[in-house]
């Protein structure tokens, strides 16, 4: 979970319900983020495996080099005034990211002369893990995270969507994400922008879509008949 949901009536609501957590800790909580920011700054030169984890892993791709550090700590006595307040901490994770952006050279990639783009992000979390566990998950959040918002954006322009005033955001971020998962159950051929502009031109085909008309087709007689 991203930054957003660090509050603490949504971590209790976590707890409450028997569920786990792994939450993002920015400046919207800057006590918080102070105190987890100032332990893991305490980390070993050597993580001892038991209070410290520590985990390195580089991967190259998209035209970049990628260096993804991860800190564990589970020994959090020295901030327990500070997390008195968020129920069921038990570990705090940094995940120090640095990409190298490269070019094809004649005998394979070369770095370039722009400098490294460091990046440092924070977390609580319920769960005891190793370092590499953290990291692998926490990867796979924002895997996902940024392939959703690429979609958004590229095929609903979210990103210059001018709506800005009440609850007008959220709505239209709910009525993209509608849209969007229908079109996903319908497996006909297409780009999903074509889909999306289907919709508009053909009624018949948006309210069989959404199942809205009496007798109307399913989403593989959509995929046979499309």
């Amino acid at each position: 979970m991203d930054a957003m949901g660090c509050q603490k009536a949504i971590v209790q609501q976590l707890v409450d319900e028997g569920a786990g957590y792994i939450i993002g800790v920015k400046n919207n909580q800057p006590t918080l983020a102070q105190a987890v920011q100032g332990l893991l700054e305490q980390a070993p030169a050597r993580a001892d495996g038991r209070t410290w984890h520590e985990h390195s892993e580089t991967d190259k791709g998209h035209g970049r080099i990628e260096t993804r550090r991860c800190v564990v700590c589970h020994d959090l006595s020295a901030i327990a005034p500070v997390l008195q307040d968020w129920p069921g901490v038990r570990s705090v994770v940094l995940v120090q990211s640095t990409r190298q952006p490269v070019r094809s050279g004649r005998f394979g990639p070369r770095s370039t002369e722009q400098a490294p783009e460091p990046s440092w992000r924070y977390y609580i979390s319920s769960e005891v893990l190793d370092a590499q566990t953290f990291n692998a998950t926490i990867r796979a959040h924002w895997a996902i995270e940024n392939n959703c918002h690429w979609v958004l954006d590229v095929n609903y322009r979210e990103d210059a969507c001018l709506i800005r005033r009440d609850h007008g955001p959220h709505n239209m971020a709910t009525l993209r994400r509608i849209a969007q998962n229908q079109i996903k159950l319908d497996a006909s051929k297409g780009s999903q922008k074509t889909k999306r502009k289907r919709m508009g031109w053909s009624d018949d085909y948006l309210q069989g879509l959404f199942g809205l008309m009496p007798g109307s087709v399913s989403h593989a007689q959509i995929s046979s008949d499309g």
